[in-house]
Parts: structure tokens; C-alpha cells; sequence
């Protein structure tokens, strides 16, 4: 047998176990900044053992495009340097996808994407010659196959490769974040649907997931920044002063408050109202058993979730349950470790643990 066959004969059948291997790393670029996530697998589960950020100008990013990649990779060097990373899963951002649904001929995940790139003009608006797509089965065993599949203009993923690869980090895979995200919040072998709200600083990210897998998803053009410039204009205060106004006082009514929260409002309820039209379209096309299951709740993370009594608002409009969500569901049990990462927080790194734990799918 060759020498290299053996080692490799070797790795395979001596493979440490899984607690033993080298930690996972996640990497989330968006408007706000670049944030890492890194877990690593114990014996009593998989532990959250570090986290960073670097910001970066709000200019760098736009519509999930880098427009000026010179502070990113300074951003994502910086990270992964202080934090020893050199190999990590990366996100692709939502609004530059091209998410879809359809029917594939063949009995495996080959034969299904060869069907569906033979007609892939029909599902993305690019010359497929320009196009890099994946697919993953509904959970249907049938031929044909019902699929989800996400595409990108390759330009998009090189120019995000070309990042890494400038920073010093080699990537090990890349998705779109919205299939990162259900694999932090939602237990494993899940079915529910579930509506994930994800408001960031200058947009809002909505995903309808059923199985773990998104089904629909969209970018709004608001995000938490509306309503720091809200409070802004109202008080006459620097942004930061602003910050702290909205984590302090949020949409809760206190005495006196009145024209405050009537500020407040004013932004916040575009956003809801623009959820609730995307959430009230998916209800009304309810078929059940069909895959096209009712939502059942609604999920809320990101940087900007945390302003006090936003959930209690957009359940009021939304008639279906909301609260934050806890991107350590799939983590070691609580009575086993202490995250380091604070709760409220943790909200903001949705993404980037969802990335880290791809390495640790069942």
C-alpha cells in the first residue's frame, strides 16, 4: 500500500474523537462590522470558547456588497490574527442571493443539481455561465425530488474568497447566512416553522425556515439605525447619546415619555408593518402537508433586537408569538459551562455561531 494512501488509511481509521479535534471558526461580514465565532466540541457538548468583532465604515459595505474592501480585510485580519484563526466557514449575505424552489429528476444530490442546471435560467436572472449554486432536498423521497436551492453571480463569492484569502484565512465552506442562522437557533431534526427576524443596523433580514431550511427570504430596507436617528432628531443628542437613550428607554411607555415614544414609533412601525404584509402573504398560501406549513412564532436576533418592549410590539401586529432568540440551543447544556459571551449580546453573533457549528452538523 503507498505511504500516502496508509496516512491517509490512518487519519481515517485512528480519528481522534470529536472533542479532540480543533475548534470551528464562523465569519459574518455585514454593514455593522465583522464578527467571529469559535466553538469547540467537549465531552459534555460543543462550548462557545471565543467571540470578537472589528467594525468597520459604514461605507465599506452596501446591499451586502464590499464596496470598499481595503478596512474588511484590515477588520477580518485583525480578528483572526488576535484569535489564532486560520481556517473558517464564511456567510454570504441574503440580499445578494438567489433563493428558490423546484422539482429535480434523478435519485441523488448529483443527478438533482445536473436537472436543475440544465434549466437554472428559470430560477436565477444571470447567464448561468456566471452563476454558482447549491441545492438540498425538502426531506421528500420521491422522484422528482422537491429542492431548495440559493445562487450567487460568482463574482459575489470570489470577491468574498479574495477577502479571506487577503486576510489569511482559508475557507472551508461558504452559505448564505440564512441557512447559517437556523442551525444556532433551532434544535436539531426540528420541523417547525418558524419566522426569523434578524434587524441589523441598516436593514432588517426576514426568513420563513421549516426544517432548519429557509423558504423564503428577504432584505428590508430598515434597520435599528432608523431608530437611533429617531431619537436623534427628537433630543437633539450625538449618536451615542442616542444609543444609550433607545437601550434604556426602548418602546417601553415611562411617565412623561409620551411625545419620545410617538418618535420612536414612527419608525418602528414601518418595519412592522412591512413584516406583517411578508408574514400575512405566507399565511394565506398555507397548504398543509404540503411543506407550506403555518408559522407558529416568531424569532428575533441581531445587533438591534434588544430594544426594550420590541417584541411586545411586533406581536401586537403580527398575531403570532415573538421573543429573542438563544443561539446557544445547540450548545453544551447551560449547567455544564458559562457562556462568555453575554445573552443580549449574543444576539448579534446569530450568524457567525450558526457558520461555526456547520463543522458540527450530525
Amino acid at each position: 500500500m503507498p505511504t500516502n494512501a496508509l496516512a491517509r488509511l490512518t487519519r481515517i481509521e485512528l480519528a481522534p474523537p470529536r472533542y479532540l479535534a480543533l475548534p470551528s471558526a464562523g465569519i459574518d461580514i455585514s454593514a455593522s462590522g465583522v464578527k467571529l465565532a469559535i466553538v469547540k466540541e467537549r465531552m459534555h457538548g460543543i462550548e462557545l470558547v471565543s467571540y470578537g468583532e472589528e467594525r468597520i465604515p459604514p461605507a465599506a459595505m452596501n446591499d451586502g456588497e464590499m464596496i470598499d474592501r481595503a478596512p474588511i480585510v484590515a477588520a477580518v485580519r485583525a480578528l483572526v490574527r488576535k484569535h489564532k484563526v486560520k481556517f473558517a466557514n464564511v456567510a454570504l449575505s441574503e440580499s445578494r442571493s438567489y433563493l428558490f424552489e423546484a422539482t429535480a429528476e434523478g435519485n441523488n444530490p448529483k443527478e438533482w443539481k445536473t436537472s436543475i442546471e440544465q434549466r437554472l435560467d428559470e430560477y436565477i436572472p444571470l447567464p448561468p455561465s456566471e452563476v454558482a449554486f447549491d441545492i438540498a432536498s425538502l426531506g421528500v423521497p420521491e422522484n422528482p425530488a422537491q429542492v431548495i436551492g440559493v445562487g450567487y453571480a460568482r463574482r459575489v463569492i470570489e470577491e468574498t474568497l479574495s477577502v479571506l484569502d487577503e486576510a489569511g484565512v482559508q475557507v472551508r465552506a461558504v452559505e448564505n447566512e440564512m441557512f447559517a442562522v437556523p442551525r444556532a437557533l433551532l434544535p436539531q431534526g426540528s420541523f417547525e416553522t418558524v419566522l426569523v427576524i434578524d434587524i441589523g443596523r441598516t436593514t432588517t433580514k426576514l426568513a420563513v425556515i421549516t426544517g432548519q431550511l429557509p423558504r423564503f427570504a428577504t432584505t428590508l430596507d430598515i434597520g435599528g439605525h432608523a431608530l437611533t436617528l429617531a431619537v436623534q432628531k427628537y433630543f437633539g443628542v450625538t449618536e451615542e447619546e442616542a444609543k444609550r437613550v433607545k437601550a434604556e428607554h426602548g418602546l417601553v411607555v415611562g411617565e412623561g415619555d409620551g411625545e419620545y415614544l410617538q418618535a420612536m414609533l414612527s419608525t418602528v412601525s414601518v418595519m412592522r408593518e412591512e413584516i406583517a404584509r411578508r408574514l400575512d402573504y405566507w399565511q394565506s398560501h398555507v397548504v398543509e402537508g404540503s411543506g407550506h406549513e403555518s408559522i407558529t412564532r416568531a424569532i428575533l436576533v441581531g445587533g438591534n433586537a434588544t430594544v426594550r418592549g420590541l417584541p411586545e410590539y411586533l406581536e401586537t401586529g403580527l398575531k403570532i408569538p415573538v421573543a429573542l432568540g438563544d443561539v446557544f440551543t445547540n450548545l453544551a447544556p447551560r449547567d455544564s459551562w458559562l457562556p462568555p459571551l453575554d445573552y443580549l449580546e449574543s444576539l448579534a453573533y446569530t450568524t457567525a455561531i450558526g457558520l461555526a457549528l456547520r463543522d458540527h452538523d450530525a
